[in-house]
């Protein structure tokens, strides 16, 4: 068969890799020249490289690669779409704005807890074609899913978790309803013996779930029981924990193994990651917040009172409901801004309530400089890093190298 392998980054290696067998001719598509491939493989290199795909069988579309930006003659196809296809096991997917990371880790924390079998795979794991041949009938998925891989995905798994949605990804999305539309394909194809488990106080949550010709349960739910036990910060750790304990809840989970799964789960790099505390002032990284929705729950985990260093590469996003949520937080001292975004967040903040900045490192001094003890300095970028940095674990590991040598 020849096959496009459309996109050569992390899932494009691994998609290489598993259709890269005799029966099958490859040639790699990406609109980036000069990138690193295998020895003898076929490329398609440079602007436009998506479009001369009509010639080719079947395309392997990495997730964050729009389906709309492919012209072929053959079958659009992904490694989630395989992945799906060839899975002998029981799959959990997860899908929301923020949080989807950390509710998959609670979920996997909690089954390990049971003696279960767990693969956790997607955005925050292994490339799920990776693991494919290693997963057995009996064994749990656990699958970390965003709007890029639901795109176009023609089956959901048994138990789909939504978390809260709102706006993000419309540099990529034609608009929020594709957006929301790409989510909803979690649940559209499932059957009356699955499971949607979704959150109760968000409307496009609630609408996905309607999708569903499965069993439908609502969250969050009170977890006074077990809360002593979960070791991550903020009432919307508490909601992903109740949305983890349902899904587990559903492979035959128990208390005492819920606490225990909570108990040995310290949470994840850049999210609300405590770096140092010095002279009294705690420094938090929580680098993986691109949006707005990620900034307001950060901020609403902290009584303390707080500096803010926010900003950074511009998606298009309106930043008027950013700046309405920081300016109705009362405990937040200063914001620190930086990155492309910086004057625009500053123009629906408090006068004088902000300051500008070139670079994290200064933004960071500054915020040693002002901070007393009881404070709480919290990177929090509401953005993402592209502007200044590879990704978010470089503008989380760049933050963590100063806040060390302070």
């Amino acid at each position: 068969m020849k096959i496009a392998i459309a996109g050569f980054g992390l899932e494009g290696r691994a998609n290489y890799e598993y259709w890269n067998t005799p029966e099958n001719d490859l040639t790699i598509a990406d609109e980036r020249e000069g990138i690193d491939v295998p020895n003898g493989a076929k490329t398609l290199l440079g602007a436009g490289a998506f479009e001369k795909l009509r010639d080719f069988d079947m395309v392997i579309r990495t997730a964050g690669l729009s389906p709309h930006k492919i012209k072929t003659d053959g079958k659009i196809w992904s490694a989630t779409n395989e992945f799906f296809a060839k899975c002998p096991a029981t799959i959990i997917g997860v899908t929301g704005t923020k949080g989807k990371g950390t509710t998959c880790s609670l979920i996997v924390s909690l089954l390990k807890a049971a003696g279960k079998t767990v693969h956790l795979v997607g955005n925050i794991g292994t490339p799920a074609l990776e693991v494919l041949p290693k997963i057995q009938p009996d064994d749990i998925v656990v699958y970390e899913m965003s709007s890029f891989q639901l795109w176009d995905i023609g089956k959901s798994p048994h138990v789909a978790v939504v978390l809260m949605i709102e706006a993000d990804h419309l540099d990529v999305h034609t608009d929020m309803e594709e957006y929301i539309g790409a989510k909803a394909n979690i649940a559209v194809h499932q059957a009356p013996s699955d499971i949607v488990i979704f959150n109760k106080n968000n409307e496009y949550s609630r609408y996905i779930a309607e999708q569903s010709r499965g069993e439908k349960i609502e969250y969050p739910f009170a977890i006074d029981e077990f809360v002593s036990s979960l070791k991550i910060p903020g009432v919307h750790n508490q909601e992903n924990a109740s949305a983890a304990i349902a899904a587990a809840r559903e492979f035959g989970v128990g208390d005492d193994e819920i606490r225990e799964g909570l108990a040995s789960f310290q949470g994840l790099p850049h999210r609300l990651e405590l770096v140092r505390t010095l002279e009294g002032v705690a420094y938090y990284d929580d680098s993986f917040s691109s949006a707005t929705p990620a900034v307001k729950v950060a901020i609403k985990s902290f009584t303390q009172p707080i500096i803010l260093i926010a900003g950074g590469f511009d998606r298009g996003l309106d930043y008027a409901e950013l700046g309405a949520a920081i300016n109705a937080t009362g405990n937040i001292k200063k914001v620190l801004l930086i990155g492309q975004t910086k004057e625009a967040i500053s123009r629906y903040l408090k006068e004088g309530t902000c300051e500008l900045f070139d670079t994290l490192d200064a933004a960071t001094e500054r915020a040693h400089d002002i901070a007393e003890s009881g404070d709480v300095v919290l990177l929090s970028p509401g953005c993402a890093s592209f502007d200044m940095f590879k990704n978010f674990t470089d503008r989380g590991d760049q933050f963590r190298e100063v806040v060390n040598a302070l």
